[in-house]
């Protein structure tokens, strides 16, 4: 309930008169019973028609200032709630922008969605508990007071009667906690795995697999459902004991107070109070029971956002802003994230002192597999594991600690954003938000076009130098495309560069997402780029274009392409097998043909036919 607690604590004041009002118009809802019972025993049974009228007129007053009062509240709570709602979004979007690609490996998209989504909105509900929910619990003591002074057996009745009422409901809440836990943790998994369907679903049309995930899905679907059964069978119970118990509570105590009515203890006004009292406590008593399921339903929600927000990016070592004269760190607008105590560290792992760059283009060395990039070189690696790539490419990107070195300065010694603006892992398989073309492989360029475009008092040359700018900016686009030989994703469009693309760019092919991917990364124009299978979902005639363009377009740069495909590393300066975690040959395409079996197996991606007597003309197709 920390995080609860945090979301208070972010608007004391708002949730501060949700609860003065709350209170007043459940304290209110009592008022209304003791002037029909005075307008009973002074007017009706008096016979006094001026009384009658003043404690009419008295009754219609209360009404319209409990329906002010009810206004009132549910505008405030809705403001609490929405605010709180606001906030969680907030902190979750810095944490997923600050946690970045370890994000894919702690947490599947699913669960991200349903915290994002649902989860929020159920945190948020909690807080009407500061509401009508203390105003419940004071509503249920003044009751009890006033009922004291009509007849002490009446209140205790009251007071025993609510506290009876939680022992019966408390079981069954703490069974709804668990099962709505699973169910929560169930409907995460089956929203992971539609949108890897959705987004998957030519290929699986294309291998015949969909009717076999179809299948998958419909199985994971009858699973969650049977799961939904059990919460909906438990608060089915809560929901019609909530209704029922309050019903029976509230004709126990009307029939021992006519009872009490005729044998002359209380007034017939008292008793008709009585009435109106009790009934009014089913208000208050309705408020907690479906305040306790919302608590419920509101902490297995908070933990997973809790269990988001404790996610930590990985430790890639380096100084800190904080090591370099910037200001320490800190969670700007958000909670404390709770359970987390301090930064995130690896055993063992060293932490240099605060180094700079080079100034200058520099090599790059890996000690743990051997592998030297030289400067403004063109690099093939040939991994014999696709796993072993990737994790060369996240130590040479320093997505981990590592021993690398740039220009023999340690990698992990110098600033990350030092880094990051100058090394480039290119994944072909990395996010592509929704926006227009443009915008997708512009990204931050497109950003700062859009903020100065929106004038200040100069939007006349502001708009003739974005004007330019994007004139500018367009062609180094296509040139971009070009590279990639992407020229036909652009052109196949309705409005060009200017149509919008949805999230993840699912109305392009595979081959085409891929070469956009490409060209976004070409366009950033990095000193060192990382190429992870640039052309994997790419023809023969277009992977060999894409491997020529490359080859000029960066010229004088470092590149480093991490590929089996002999199209690409024909075109490589320097090509090196990664096998077993080791770099084991290096040389052109064509020397490691020659002399390096292993290498021949893996370009030919298994072929037998680099082992036959026609060698000869299967080496000549490969280069």
């Amino acid at each position: 309930m920390r995080y609860v607690w945090w979301l208070v604590r972010c608007q004391p004041w708002r949730v501060l008169r949700g609860t003065v009002v709350g209170t007043a118009w459940m304290i209110g809802l009592s008022v209304r019973p003791y002037l029909v019972s005075r307008a009973v025993d002074d007017g009706l049974r008096a016979h006094d028609t001026r009384a009658l009228l003043l404690w009419v007129a008295a009754i219609v007053v209360a009404g319209a200032g409990l329906s002010y009062l009810g206004i009132m509240r549910h505008r405030t709570m809705t403001f609490v709630r929405e605010d709180a709602t606001a906030r969680s979004a907030a902190v979750l979007l810095r944490q997923l922008s600050r946690i970045g690609a370890v994000l894919p490996r702690r947490l599947a998209a699913g669960e991200v969605a349903t915290v994002g989504g649902s989860d929020i909105g159920y945190t948020s509900q909690v807080l009407t508990m500061t509401g009508p929910g203390v105003g419940a619990v004071i509503a249920y003591a003044v009751i009890a007071v006033v009922l004291w002074a009509v007849s002490p057996l009446l209140a205790l009745c009251v007071l025993l009667g609510v506290p009876a009422i939680a022992l019966i409901i408390g079981p069954l809440l703490r069974r709804l906690e668990r099962a709505e836990s699973v169910y929560r943790h169930q409907q995460g998994v089956l929203t992971t795995r539609a949108g890897d369907i959705v987004a998957g679903l030519r290929v699986l049309a294309g291998v015949g697999g969909r009717g076999l995930f179809a299948r998958r899905y419909a199985a994971r679907s009858q699973d969650l459902l049977a799961e939904g059964y059990r919460v909906g069978a438990v608060y089915s119970w809560i929901d019609a004991l909530t209704v029922a118990i309050p019903g029976l509570f509230l004709a126990a105590v009307v029939w021992l107070a006519a009872r009490m009515a005729v044998a002359g203890d209380i007034t017939v006004g008292q008793m008709v109070a009585v009435y109106g009292y009790v009934a009014t406590l089913i208000v208050p008593v309705w408020f907690l029971l479906e305040g306790s399921y919302g608590v419920i339903r509101g902490r297995v929600a908070a933990r997973r956002i809790i269990a988001l927000l404790n996610l930590t990016p990985d430790h890639v070592g380096g100084p800190t802003p904080h090591d370099l004269g910037g200001p320490a760190p800190h969670n700007v607008g958000g909670p404390p994230p709770p359970d987390v105590g301090g930064s995130a560290t690896v055993p063992g792992a060293r932490r240099p002192q605060a180094g700079s760059a080079p100034v200058r283009p520099a090599d790059l060395y890996d000690p743990a597999c051997g592998l030297t990039v030289r400067d403004g070189r063109l690099i093939g690696v040939a991994a014999d594991d696709p796993a072993e790539a990737i994790a060369l490419a996240d130590r040479l990107g320093r997505y981990v600690v590592s021993d690398v070195t740039w220009g023999g300065v340690p990698l992990t010694g110098i600033a990350l954003d030092q880094v990051r603006a100058r090394i480039l892992v290119a994944d072909h398989d990395s996010y592509l938000f929704a926006g227009t073309l443009r915008d997708i492989l512009r990204g931050r360029e497109a950003s700062a076009d859009g903020r100065a475009g929106n004038g200040d008092g100069r939007a006349r040359a502001g708009t003739c130098d974005t004007l330019a700018r994007k004139g500018c900016a367009d062609h180094r686009v296509t040139a971009a495309l070009r590279i990639a030989s992407a020229e036909d994703v652009a052109d196949a469009l309705p409005d060009g560069l200017g149509t919008q693309i949805d999230t993840r760019a699912r109305t392009l092919s595979g081959g085409q997402r891929q070469r956009v991917r490409l060209a976004r990364a070409l366009l950033a124009e990095p000193e060192v780029l990382i190429l992870i299978d640039p052309t994997s979902a790419v023809d023969a005639h277009t992977e060999a274009r894409i491997a020529e363009r490359l080859r000029a377009a960066r010229a004088g740069r470092t590149t480093i392409v991490l590929a089996t495909s002999p199209l690409l590393l024909g075109h490589a300066d320097t090509v090196a097998h990664l096998s077993e975690g080791r770099i084991v040959a290096t040389g052109t395409h064509a020397e490691l043909l020659e002399r390096d079996r292993g290498y021949r197996q893996l370009v030919a991606r298994g072929s037998d036919a680099l082992d036959s007597e026609d060698f000869t003309g299967a080496e000549g197709a490969l280069r």
